[in-house]
């Protein structure tokens, strides 16, 4: 499957994730709920891992990569954190397009980080995912 495949499952399964964990988060603590799920994610990732691993799973494991991993997990959990807070005290049609625009930072990030190139249809996507979160989000 290519990344275009893979990346509209990605946002499928995004879709059903923030309406079942509003359903989810209701009459909880958001926190705890938050912590519910990242075990659902850990048990399923571990499991994926082990049945899909290759000979010598973390042979290729530089410090820099655990560096990197951890990183990426740290923001990880505090993204999902402010989601769940977020869901909790809003409507999931309003929270997960603002959460979306994450799209418009990683562009801009992976321009100045990344050395990937801004094109003109990258910044008229930037502009037109920015104004359409920013309608949904006001309405």
């Amino acid at each position: 499957m290519t990344w275009l495949v893979w990346s509209l499952l990605s946002a499928v399964f995004a879709a059903f994730t923030a309406v079942l964990a509003k359903k989810g988060v209701a009459g909880v603590d958001s926190n705890l709920a938050t912590a519910v799920r990242t075990s659902v994610v850990v048990v399923f990732t571990w499991l994926l891992a082990i049945l899909t691993r290759t000979a010598a799973p973390f042979q290729h494991f530089t410090q820099r990569t655990w560096i990197f991993l951890a990183l990426s997990g740290l923001g990880t959990g505090l993204s999902w954190l402010c989601y769940f807070r977020a869901l909790q005290l809003g409507e999931a049609s309003r929270v997960a397009p603002i959460d979306k625009l994450s799209v418009v930072f990683v562009i801009l990030l992976a321009t100045l980080f990344l050395g990937e190139k801004l094109t003109v249809g990258k910044g008229v996507g930037v502009v037109l995912i920015a104004a359409g979160a920013i309608a949904i989000a006001l309405d």
